[in-house]
């Protein structure tokens, strides 16, 4: 794991990374932007906790991937992009919907869904590349 100064990156091997590198990351974003509210905060750590942890579970082949996550905090709006090695996802971000109550899996996209104002997923080169949109509250 490695973090650089100026932007606000984090790259990861998975493994030996996991998402508490994603959390000691944000951590660390948030103390060098104390004016980022707790309600944002709150909101973009469950994001980014949630796609990186579908990214290390289901992306990797052979148990392995790679993720760079880069975040852009503006007077606006916070944007996050998590890219990785992983295998092409067969998903479309803006279809996602909760499961019924008693279903173990199937919440990520959703919930992610529900506390950004912009989620898309696109397939570049080899890579994936997650693109989080939230307005500052």
């Amino acid at each position: 794991m490695s973090t650089s100064v100026g932007g606000h990156s984090l790259v990861m091997a998975c493994p030996p990374d996991d998402v508490t590198a994603v959390h000691a990351f944000l951590a660390s974003v948030w103390d060098t932007e104390p004016s980022v509210s707790a309600e944002d905060r709150m909101a973009l750590e469950l994001a980014l906790v949630e796609l990186a942890s579908n990214v290390i579970e289901h992306g990797g082949v052979r148990g392995a991937v790679s993720c760079s996550l880069h975040l852009d905090v503006g007077s606006d709006e916070v944007e996050a992009h998590l890219t990785d090695d992983g295998v092409p996802v067969p998903v479309d971000p803006s279809t996602a919907r909760l499961p019924d109550a008693l279903a173990e899996s199937g919440r990520g996209l959703a919930l992610v869904q529900m506390v950004v104002d912009d989620l898309r997923y696109e397939r570049v080169d080899d890579r994936n590349r997650w693109i989080v949109r939230r307005g500052r509250h």
